[in-house]
């Protein structure tokens, strides 16, 4: 069975996604714009709540991040 992540700050996803290489590009408002060198490129909210399940799937899922894998980090 494959363990889903929690809610998490942004803050932590945006650290956790510079391990996997994603560099920080700009932000724009509220949205923090990062790039990876294989060409993806992710907004983040960025803000004080912390994200809720279905947007950080929907982001490791553009980020091609296996959700285990993302626990690990």
């Amino acid at each position: 069975m494959t363990a889903r992540p929690g809610s998490t700050k942004p803050k932590e996803f945006i650290r956790k996604l510079r391990k996997r290489g994603f560099i920080i590009d700009h932000q724009t408002g509220s949205h923090v714009i990062l790039l990876h060198p294989a060409g993806i490129r992710l907004s983040v909210p960025y803000h004080a709540r912390e994200m809720k399940r279905g947007l950080l799937m929907g982001l490791l899922k553009q980020a091609g991040i296996d959700p285990e894998e993302f626990g690990k980090l």
